[in-house]
């Protein structure tokens, strides 16, 4: 990875091939993307909001992971829960680059029995999905769910260790380092699904601050052959990014997994990362998987 010293940035990864809007957009927002010294606070917002980096919504209360330089986990501080955001913090003692991430995991669907159609409980997942659907079952249809939304602080010099893969779902591999991103200035991301480079991933960058124009800044695009996107930043901001193998849904759905039955109905062949449509005790008849990073950019 090529860095620039000093360090100043934080930006996003683009895409989408449709110039759909998403209503409600999950995200997470630092206080300060890189910073220097050996002893810093960074301060995170964390929400789900109808305009980007906005508090018009709900609060994402789920509480993060973090990764430290060294590769040990960290730990959110002074986590609160509000009406319409969340908060926490994280100590830098380390020399490097952290990652704040807010995973979601699991297994929703429904089935029929005796006549009723009934839900999956909440919090199901793929492990405990034999044994959530009873004996005797009809019409069951379920799919699993993986979204990940991450940020990068960086303190001092940037590192890569935060960077190595789980192989789990859609995860970023920087070929240009996430805190080291300046206006007019090409950056490209390597995308992975399930640890392999994923070709054809839908990739859409929004700049923040759309609330006060007339139509966002969106650009749309896709990963090549290797996974990758190169983006070159129009303006300098804070930049919302968000990666899924499907094309953007319609202004007003949200953001998330679809139900089933609308997963189902999509025209075309599945993704890999969509699976197929048969529906069967132990097995997700469909998977959901989901990137999003917010990147701050830097004039020149």
């Amino acid at each position: 990875m090529k860095f620039r010293k000093p360090l100043f940035a934080l930006a996003a990864v683009t895409a989408l091939a449709a110039p759909a809007a998403i209503a409600h957009r999950m995200w997470l927002l630092p206080s300060s993307t890189v910073v220097s010294g050996t002893d810093n606070w960074v301060t995170v917002d964390a929400a789900v909001s109808n305009d980007l980096f906005y508090f018009d919504h709900r609060p994402m209360g789920a509480i993060p992971t973090i990764t430290q330089p060294d590769g040990t986990e960290g730990k959110a501080e002074h986590h609160n829960v509000g009406q319409f955001r969340a908060t926490f913090d994280v100590h830098l003692t380390q020399q490097g680059t952290y990652r704040i991430a807010v995973v979601n995991q699991g297994v929703f669907g429904r089935y029929t029995l005796n006549g009723e159609t009934k839900m999956l409980p909440r919090g199901t997942t793929k492990a405990q999905l034999a044994t959530a659907i009873p004996a005797g079952a009809t019409d069951v249809q379920t799919s699993e769910m993986l979204a990940r939304n991450e940020i990068f602080v960086t303190q001092g010099a940037p590192t890569n260790t935060v960077f190595k893969p789980t192989g789990e779902g859609i995860e970023l591999v920087p070929v240009t380092h996430p805190n080291d991103l300046v206006a007019n200035e090409p950056a490209t991301f390597q995308f992975l699904l399930d640890g392999k480079p994923a070709s054809g991933l839908y990739v859409t960058t929004i700049l923040g601050g759309g609330r006060y124009r007339n139509a966002p800044k969106q650009m749309e695009q896709r990963t090549d052959a290797s996974g990758k996107v190169t983006i070159q930043w129009p303006e300098a901001g804070m930049y919302w990014i968000n990666v899924t193998p499907n094309a953007p849904r319609p202004e007003g759905e949200g953001e998330g997994p679809r139900p089933p039955a609308q997963a189902q109905a999509q025209a075309g062949a599945p993704h890999p990362a969509q699976g197929g449509s048969q529906g069967m005790r132990g097995v997700p008849s469909g998977r959901r998987v989901s990137y999003t990073t917010t990147l701050e950019v830097l004039a020149p």
